[in-house]
């Protein structure tokens, strides 16, 4: 069937204008013009901690506005080849507007997409903690297996991560990971692959080859900034330090540089050992407890805790996706209804669609209880 270039262009601008009025260019200029002059100010390096933020700010800004009207230009430069592929008659250059539709359609919704993350802590970066749960070493296995899929979905859009905290199981994979995922919107794009996980396929572990089904669950929460006001009292504070042990408990630090700090009053209890020093790994650690403090200062206030972490328990009962490697291949979002069928693309990364759909999805819950 001949593509509709007319209608599908028509469309894409249709979109791009909704977007455009959502993002705001004339303000978004107006930033970038004050950021600019900021940047510019002779002391500005005076203060490193001041100049970094500026900076970030600036190239943050500069790349929203970009990606919008580079999507423009690049619906301008679709609609050219396709008046020429008329023209001149030249299936090639139609055939290569079809590529080029495919690709812009994808990348226009992607951009929509961002346009939904409106929510009061979506435009912050993201600390991801992945704990095994019911299912014994496969388990583990499983939460290995989705802290590497996260990664390399970072890795396929050039964000980068930090791995704050790996704790390794006895036999095989993680108990626990935590990691950041540093870049704008981290929280809002990843908010909707908090909860519980599910893996059903032949297990590796068991000499009998038998099926086997195992849990994990994935908590996502917004990195705390300077100006958010979590301030915690020494006294509400119980530190703990220790040795840094890698797999199997070998030794990777021959200091107490690892950190387990508890806030008293919650009974939050964060743990870190991936930094070189003491230091460093109290101040991830406080980091990240002072986010968990903030999501769930945000929670009292709007009863929303259950929507932004999750109260996740990894078993059975309140799995939010599903990943069958036996009998048949297939990845399926309980939530969204949307499912495929390529797993091994899934574990390596390809979770866009996914995220897509619960972005969508949890926008649209939104909207109903309105």
């Amino acid at each position: 069937m001949a593509v509709d270039f007319d209608n599908e262009i028509k469309h894409l601008r249709t979109t791009m204008s909704s977007v455009r009025e959502v993002t705001d260019l004339e303000s978004l200029q107006a930033q970038i013009a004050d950021l600019e002059a900021k940047a510019s100010a002779p002391d500005l390096w005076d203060d490193v901690e001041r100049a970094q933020q500026v900076t970030s700010a600036l190239s943050r800004a500069k790349a929203e506005h970009d990606r919008v009207t580079g999507m423009d230009a690049r619906i301008d430069d679709l609609e050219a080849l396709v008046e020429l592929g008329r023209e001149e008659n030249d299936a090639e250059s139609l055939d290569e507007a079809e590529r080029d539709l495919a690709k812009l359609k994808k990348d226009v919704d992607l951009l929509e997409v961002r346009t939904l993350l409106n929510g009061e802590y979506d435009e912050r970066e993201a600390v991801v903690t992945i704990r095994a749960g019911a299912g014994g070493v496969d388990a583990a296995d499983f939460a290995e297996m989705l802290m590497r899929m996260y990664l390399r979905w970072a890795e396929r859009h050039g964000y980068p991560t930090q791995v704050l905290d790996t704790s390794y199981a006895e036999e095989a994979g993680l108990k626990s990971a935590t990691f950041e995922v540093k870049v704008p919107y981290a929280f809002g794009t990843l908010a909707v692959e908090a909860g519980t996980h599910r893996l059903v396929r032949i297990s590796p572990f068991d000499n009998q080859g038998r099926r086997q089904t195992s849990f994990a669950a994935v908590e996502v929460i917004p990195l705390i900034e300077s100006t958010d006001s979590i301030e915690i009292p020494e006294s509400e504070l119980k530190i703990d330090v220790f040795r840094s042990s890698g797999p199997g408990g070998q030794s990777v630090n021959t200091t107490d540089s690892a950190v387990r700090m508890t806030h008293i009053p919650t009974g939050l209890v964060v743990s870190m050992q991936n930094e070189k020093s003491q230091i460093q790994n109290r101040a991830a650690a406080l980091r990240v407890l002072q986010s968990r403090l903030l999501l769930l200062k945000k929670a009292e206030e709007d009863a929303a805790r259950k929507e932004m972490a999750g109260d996740v328990k990894a078993s059975w009962g309140d799995q939010m996706r599903s990943y069958v490697l036996h009998p048949y291949q297939m990845v399926k979002d309980l939530r969204t209804g949307h499912e495929v069928g390529s797993t091994a693309a899934v574990l390596d990364g390809d979770i866009d669609d996914f995220i897509e759909a619960g972005i969508r999805w949890k926008r649209a819950q939104e909207k109903a209880t309105d």
